[in-house]
Parts: structure tokens; C-alpha cells; sequence
């Protein structure tokens, strides 16, 4: 009863935010995280995915707490999502049981780091042991290999994007960002992913946000509305024969 309720709350706020989404889509691309406005030659990570199948990625940063994490879970396993998660390794140590939750749900799991540090100020060494000792961490709860990485404060540098490259790891930013660290309400979070979102987005949220899990049936009934596919990250992305273009957006070799 209770998910009903809140489902259909959700498909009325949808149908408010369906117009919004509308009205906003010529201009959604002008602000976001995909913006990247350095000169010069850089490594970078992948802040979306150049798709025309309107397939795109949930993501959830997980560094503290769980108090709404199952209700995410409910509501994925209720409208058969399968999204991504980021953990940090003290979160992955503290929650294994969560953590096991997680992968059992049919869900990715990828690296938030070890320490949650600015891995931008660290040594090559230093990198490699926070990227190792936190794969392994979760990988021995899940028994899944874990190949995405996502920095801590969408923090980076050259050092950093090539070290986890070298290691196998696939750096991993956003394009859409909720804010729902901010505390926004349900119904803001919803229309800032909404009117955002494009084939390939991977959209920003956090496990421990205090109105995500209420935004996300919202989220997902508009975006459905609207054709989109949701995949997680490591079914997006392209493993080979790819560039990356100065946004962050990865291109596809026969696309580029």
C-alpha cells in the first residue's frame, strides 16, 4: 500500500514535470557538469555517452550513512531498474550487508575511492593503493569485478584519469546533477534531472540524500514517459574504439 501511494504521487508530479521537461529541453544543455572549459591537452573522464537509443545511467555516490537506501532498493526492484552505485571503501567495510544488498539487486558496483580524499593532490602511488585496496574491498562482498571509478568531488587530473586507465578502471563523471546533496526537495531534484537529461546522460545522485528516494519514483515515471532507457553506466559506455571530446562526452570511433 505504502509503495502504491507513493507511486501514484509520483505519476502526478510526472505529469507536471512532462510540460516542464518540454519547455526546458531546448536549453538543457547549456549548464551542467558536462561543461569543461580548460585549454589545452587533458585526460578525461567520461561525463556521458554520444547514444541515439535514449538509453541512459542512474548513478548513486555511497560515502555515508544508509537510512534510505532501501527504499531506493524497493523502488529499483519495484520498476525493474538496475542503476549504478559508488562506494567508498570505509562505506563498503562499514555496510557490507548493504553493500551484498546492492550487488544481490542486480546492480554495478564501482570505486568511490578509499579515503573519499582529493585524489587530484596524491602521488602516483598513493592512487594506485586507494584504487586497489577499495576494489578489493568491495569486490570481496560482491565476488563482482569492479571496473568503474568514479573521483571523489568530480576532483581529477591528468595523474589521476591515467593511473585508473592504466589500471583497468573507466573514470566515470556525470552530466546531470541532481544536487540532492543540497537538501532540495523531491519535487526540485525531479525537475533538475528531467529537463537535463539527453540520450547517453549519466545523472548524479547519492544513496544518503535526504529526499532522493522520494524523488526517484518521480524521476523515473517522467523519464519513462519520455522514451528513455535506464541502463547502468557499464552498459552505456563504450569499451573500445572510442574518443572523448573536450565536454567529457564519450564518441564512438564510427561516430567521431
Amino acid at each position: 500500500m505504502k509503495f502504491l501511494m507513493v507511486r501514484l504521487k509520483s505519476l502526478a508530479l510526472a505529469g507536471a514535470l512532462f510540460v516542464l521537461l518540454l519547455a526546458g529541453m531546448g536549453t538543457a544543455y547549456a549548464a551542467g557538469a558536462a561543461e569543461v572549459y580548460w585549454s589545452g591537452a587533458r585526460s578525461l573522464p567520461i561525463y556521458s555517452v554520444e547514444r541515439s537509443d535514449n538509453r541512459i545511467a542512474l548513478s548513486f555516490d555511497c560515502a555515508w550513512g544508509v537510512e534510505y537506501t532501501d527504499s531506493l532498493l524497493s523502488t529499483l526492484a519495484g520498476e525493474k531498474v538496475r542503476v549504478t552505485f559508488f562506494t567508498v571503501q570505509f562505506w563498503a567495510e562499514k555496510y557490507p550487508d548493504y553493500l551484498k544488498k546492492i550487488a544481490d539487486g542486480g546492480h554495478e558496483v564501482g570505486t568511490h575511492s578509499a579515503t573519499h580524499s582529493y585524489m587530484s593532490r596524491l602521488s602516483e602511488t598513493e592512487i594506485k593503493s586507494e584504487l586497489e585496496s577499495s576494489t578489493q574491498a568491495i569486490e570481496a562482498v560482491t565476488g563482482k569485478d569492479v571496473e568503474l571509478f568514479r573521483p571523489p568531488y568530480g576532483d581529477y587530473d591528468n595523474l589521476l584519469i591515467d593511473t585508473a586507465n592504466a589500471m583497468g578502471l573507466y573514470p566515470i563523471q556525470w552530466d546531470v546533477d541532481s544536487l540532492d546533496w543540497k537538501n532540495l526537495s523531491a519535487s526540485d531534484i525531479a525537475a533538475r534531472i528531467v529537463s537535463r537529461v539527453r540520450s547517453g546522460s549519466i545523472i548524479l545522485m547519492h544513496n544518503n540524500g535526504l529526499h532522493t528516494a522520494e524523488a526517484l519514483p518521480i524521476v523515473i515515471d517522467t523519464l519513462r514517459a519520455n522514451g528513455f532507457e535506464f541502463v547502468p553506466i557499464g552498459e552505456l559506455i563504450y569499451r573500445e574504439n572510442y574518443s572523448i571530446d573536450p565536454s567529457g562526452r564519450q564518441i564512438p570511433e564510427n561516430a567521431a
